[in-house]
């Protein structure tokens, strides 16, 4: 079963158009059924037990690699994301960042593109799943404590070199709150 077969209305059509003027639903997810955290836990032991390396095959994914988010923060403030080959077609995303007092942090999530809800490392209770919806556009769904509270819009530039974000939440007073960032690659 994908993200889709267990969306609310509102977060399928929002997938489905890439981004839709309705806002998610704050009704959240179910949970996925038995039988679907069965397979996705199937799925993470044996990726866990082949390691993470991919076949050469997949090194041509135009996302792999290291990305900068653009900022006007001065230093030591950062945030970079590294996309890796994870599993048989998939990826695993790391991101460590630095905020103005100089304290590190680091989480990352792995993905199939399968919709298939996995747990974010290093975040408490967090969970994130991935849609592939063309070869450079990515839907991201994060959900805290079951609920869903964040959809990205990640899209790859033709030329490669960067990755441009559109967040999307939906607020406890049902208000859509939307903001951008821009990641340029630096290796």
């Amino acid at each position: 079963m994908t993200l889709s077969n267990t969306a609310p209305r509102s977060l399928v059509l929002f997938a489905a158009l890439a981004v839709a003027a309705c806002a998610p639903s704050d009704a959240g997810y179910d949970s996925p059924d038995a039988e679907d955290a069965e397979a996705a836990a199937d799925a993470d032991a044996a990726m866990a037990a082949t390691g993470t390396e991919a076949p050469a095959s997949e090194a041509a994914n135009p996302r792999f690699g290291a990305w900068r988010l653009e900022s006007d923060a001065p230093p030591p403030a950062s945030n970079v994301m590294t996309y890796e080959p994870w599993g048989d077609g998939g990826m695993k995303i790391t991101v460590a960042s630095t905020n103005a007092d100089g304290e590190s942090s680091e989480w990352s999530y792995t993905t199939l593109f399968d919709g298939v809800f996995r747990p974010v490392e290093g975040q408490e209770n967090a969970e994130t799943a991935v849609e592939m919806v063309d070869d450079r556009t990515n839907h991201i769904f994060n959900r805290r404590d079951g609920e869903v509270y964040q959809v990205i819009v990640n899209v790859l530039s033709e030329d490669g070199n960067r990755i441009d974000n559109e967040y999307r939440r939906t607020m406890d007073d049902g208000s859509e709150r939307v903001s951008h960032a821009v990641y340029v690659r630096i290796q």
